[in-house]
């Protein structure tokens, strides 16, 4: 059996109000964001779907703080009449908050499902895109966009679709304009994985055969 990792750890503080976002066999599902501070002191603003079951009875509200540990997912909605993939940290615990850790951290095992995409900045700053696909159960998968810098990212240049990778790193949130078909200029958002250290394994043994450690802290302090 493959070995299929997906793991996600946030601590942070929720902005705005939770709202109900949808309703499964009689369980509430909450939408929330939860802004989770980066080590240069910008915050990522990222989704959190939780369970109310987690809950047990409380209620949560705008400023109050939340850790949580459980998958990053994806999930396609129809929006404006064309399919968009939206990601979503799904809540599986409600954690203590720990000062010590990391306040945003991932895992993941998966597939690449599409080509690399490796660019270059005006700046000079090496970046590549990947797009991962994770396991799940019930035959279901989650593809998730992973962004690579510098020699991470000439590293993940090489891979092909179909190589299977491990890597570590964090959620965040980033804004960007799209030009629409009138001309107007709009403000949107793109979640995906921030990639820290990315490891090629074996296809039959899932056992590293190439591994790339992460940028240098400078390079990932830039990113940050």
């Amino acid at each position: 059996m493959e070995n299929v990792i997906n793991t996600l750890r946030l601590s942070g503080v929720i902005a705005g109000e939770p709202e109900v976002g949808h309703e499964a066999f009689g369980e509430k599902f909450y939408y929330l964001t939860l802004g989770v501070p980066r080590l240069s002191g910008a915050m990522d603003l990222l989704p959190v779907t939780l369970s109310e079951r987690l809950l047990d009875g409380a209620m949560l509200k705008d400023g109050d703080p939340l850790s949580i540990e459980g998958q990053v997912r994806s999930y396609n909605k129809i929006i404006d009449g064309s399919g968009r993939l939206l990601i979503t940290a799904f809540a599986q615990r409600i954690t203590e908050p720990d000062e010590r850790e990391n306040p945003n951290q991932i895992q993941l095992t998966g597939t690449l499902c599409k080509a690399p995409a490796y660019r270059t900045t005006p700046f000079g700053r090496e970046i590549a895109d990947m797009m991962l696909a994770v396991n799940r159960a019930y035959g279901k998968s989650d593809y998730i966009p992973c962004i690579t810098w510098g020699r991470s990212a000439r590293f993940a240049a090489k891979l092909s679709v179909g190589d299977r990778i491990t890597l570590t790193g964090r959620l965040q949130s980033r804004g960007y304009q799209k030009q629409m078909p009138d001309g107007t200029v709009i403000e949107k958002t793109a979640y995906e994985v921030s990639v820290g250290h990315l490891e090629l394994l074996s296809e039959n043994t899932d056992m590293p055969v190439m591994q790339q450690a992460g940028a240098a802290q400078q390079e990932i302090g830039a990113a940050h």
